[in-house]
């Protein structure tokens, strides 16, 4: 089956809907079609054709939109980079690609050596009417892993993973007509990505913000009509600060919350201010969601089932599968499954194991097959013989009334081989309180109590939000 662009298809059904919003300028998807057509016509003088590789460095940022439904009508295959990269770590990650053009907005171009500036690169370009259709395994794009584990990898994520992940997402979260997703996550993460194409194949508008902002985000909740939007806890607490939790609009449907477990706390907040906050779980080498909360099951502790369409199980030591309850490997299995790591055949290999991705993350699966994530493998702290897994620590951490946030780390000790390390955020730049290890004790046993209590002004994240836990281990180590 040939897959056609859906913002030509777009132009041809509802020319006039609003397709994307950015820094206060609409297109409908009649102009936006345009605008792709003039990157079109800016790529074809350029010599690139399919299977060429495109090597770009922004932010979020319209241009960004153009270029990957250009590309997309070429059949040339986009390599976001990280846009908090230096040049130096840049730089391994062009030399995979192998890019035959470079692209980075203004601000950022210093740190790509030859890259053609994105904002201007179709000026004066007409639009050419290119639009060639895709089979489902064509790739689209090269995401880079963050790199927690050894040398970043780049997964290859194809046109099939795109409409499949947006079809098993609407399974999950129930049709909306036209959605209209808050675009918060940067365009060179999977989850910015699949909004992006999410919106586009269901009609919907993106309304793209360069970078988080909670005030920004409050006002176009409650002025653009926005249905759907995506967080990680911290943000959504930012936002129910920012707007002293004021009920959103009825229009807004529901809010994905990944990153992590949520605060029995904050859901309270957000329910109460009208928020469906959805707790999910996903990766970029399974092109976003993995396993998401139904609506109407929403129970605050699992990330739910997988998405309709694709296959969870849990693995043992032996490679058994292991039954609910049960604690093991998790493994993922269906069409939103990347086609495999660029130029690494071997590790590409090491990924899958007949057929299933290795997701290198714990959990177990409940009765009614309700997925919970316990760690990563490379997280869990082994004590004396016995696993911690920093989530559950984190959980009861974060219900402290004087703890904003905090993040769990094992570091190496002579008499137990690690110990677990707590770094503490407090609200309002609070002390650190006495008592949280006797607030630990009163939820956990004693062996996962923490050895230590690290106060810190703010958590070190990556660009999704993520903790940069490398970095937390490192501190702990040193202090």
């Amino acid at each position: 089956m040939m897959l056609r662009c859906p913002i030509r298809v777009g132009t041809e059904l509802y020319p006039e809907s609003l397709a994307l919003t950015f820094a206060g300028r609409r297109w409908t998807y009649r102009e936006l079609d345009a605008e792709v057509g003039r990157y079109v016509a800016a790529l074809e003088s350029r010599g690139l054709h399919e299977g060429d590789r495109v090597a770009l460095l922004a932010t979020n940022h319209a241009a960004v939109v153009f270029l990957f439904f250009a590309l997309g009508r070429l059949g040339v295959v986009l390599a976001p980079l990280n846009a908090r990269l230096t040049a130096a770590e840049l730089r391994p990650l062009v030399e995979d690609v192998a890019p035959r053009l470079m692209l980075a907005l203004g601000a950022l171009a210093e740190r790509l050596p030859g890259a053609e500036r994105l904002e201007s690169f179709a000026d004066g370009a007409a639009s050419s009417s290119t639009c060639a259709s895709l089979e489902a395994s064509t790739p689209r794009v090269i995401l880079f892993t963050s790199g927690t584990t050894g040398r970043p990898k780049g997964a290859v994520l194809t046109e099939g993973n795109f409409r499949a992940s947006a079809r098993c997402s609407e399974g999950n979260l129930g049709p909306c007509p036209a959605p209209c997703w808050l675009g918060t996550l940067p365009l060179f993460h999977v989850g910015g990505l699949s909004m992006l194409t999410r919106t586009a194949y269901d009609g919907g508008c993106l309304v793209l913000h360069e970078r988080f902002d909670a005030e920004a985000i409050n006002r176009a909740l409650d002025t653009e009509g926005v249905t759907h939007a995506s967080f990680v806890a911290t943000s959504l607490e930012r936002v129910l600060d920012a707007r002293e939790d004021r009920p959103v609009p009825r229009s807004f449907r529901l809010a994905l919350i990944g990153g992590g477990p949520v605060p029995a706390p904050l859901l309270a907040r957000a329910r109460a201010a009208g928020i469906l906050a959805l707790q999910t779980y996903g990766m970029t080498e399974a092109c976003s969601q993995v396993a998401t909360e139904r609506p109407d099951e929403v129970d605050g502790r699992t990330a739910g089932p997988p998405l309709p369409g694709l296959e969870v199980r849990i693995l043992g030591p032996e490679g058994e599968v292991l039954g609910p309850g049960r604690e093991g490997d998790i493994e993922v299995r269906g069409p939103t499954v990347m086609a495999g790591y660029h130029g690494r055949p071997e590790a590409t290999r090491e990924a899958f194991r007949d057929g299933w991705l290795r997701t290198k993350d714990v959990g177990l699966l409940d009765e009614r097959g309700r997925l919970t994530v316990l760690s990563r493998r490379t997280d869990l702290i082994v004590r004396g013989g016995e696993n911690i897994y920093p989530a559950e620590l984190e959980a009861v951490l974060a219900a402290h009334p004087a703890v904003r946030e905090v993040a769990v780390v094992g570091v190496s000790d002579a008499r137990w081989g690690e110990v677990p390390v707590a770094f503490v955020v407090t609200r309002d730049e609070q002390p650190l309180p006495e008592g949280l290890e006797a607030w630990c004790r009163e939820s956990l046993a004693g062996f996962k109590v923490p050895a230590r209590f690290l106060p810190l002004e703010e958590l070190p994240r990556n660009a999704m939000g993520k903790v940069e836990r490398t970095v937390l281990r490192q501190r702990a180590a040193e202090d």
